[in-house]
């Protein structure tokens, strides 16, 4: 059964219930269950890659040092602050759906998949500088000027992690995209935003893990 309700942009925009639940407060309820329990395999995905730099970099400290020096830190705190004020955005694109407040939605949302495109322009260019010195993971790493122990092993958790991460970046850009279409279509309201809601929450556990890698990688 499906009905009304007028917003702000004069949209119809109640969410459909489906038939398995007794109200659309349990159905936004599971919803928001399931992708915490969702978020947390997430972390438990990244945990493994921290406790396999937490291993290296006490085996080898001063190989960790000099691969963090090699980073380009600029780059790296530009990316922080973009990150960091995309969710910023995406937290507003929540607060304004509560309300209705459909256009201003989906600029929130364009402007944090504008912040995602920067933040994967400014990766690329730094993925390239990688390639081009030869700072690359395992047997192919040849940077002739950092030959130390484990310095391949730095690289290879490097761009796991941050390759997995940049992954990561895309999968929200696609759910934000969708999110931003719909609210521009008029779709949310006060009894409708979970989706935009949840897929806000994605996106903060995207900037939360940069928030550990950036340290991790660049701050040694």
């Amino acid at each position: 059964m499906q009905s009304s309700a007028h917003t702000a942009d004069g949209a119809a925009n109640t969410p459909r219930l489906a038939m398995h639940f007794a109200s659309l407060e349990v159905q936004n309820h599971a919803a928001r269950l399931g992708m915490w329990l969702f978020l947390a395999t997430e972390i438990l995905l990244f945990a493994g890659l921290f406790v396999c730099y937490g291993c290296y970099r006490f085996l080898f400290p001063e190989a960790w040092a000099a691969g963090s020096r090699s980073l380009d830190l600029t780059m790296g705190t530009v990316n922080t602050v973009v990150l960091i004020t995309s969710s910023l955005t995406a937290a507003l694109a929540v607060h304004h759906a509560k309300h209705g407040e459909n256009k201003k939605v989906g600029v929130m949302l364009a402007l944090t998949l504008l912040m995602a495109v920067a933040f994967l322009v400014i990766k690329y260019f730094e993925y390239s500088h990688k390639f081009h010195v030869g700072t690359l993971p395992g047997r192919y790493y040849s940077y002739p000027d950092i030959q130390l122990p484990g310095i391949s092993l730095y690289f290879t958790v490097y761009f796991c992690s941050t390759a997995l991460h940049g992954l990561h970046v895309l999968i929200g850009m696609g759910v934000l995209t969708v999110a931003m279409i719909r609210a521009f279509k008029g779709d949310f309201g006060p009894k409708n935003y979970t989706m935009v809601e949840l897929g806000s929450m994605y996106w903060h556990l995207v900037d939360l893990v940069w928030i550990f890698l950036f340290p991790m990688l660049y701050l040694v």
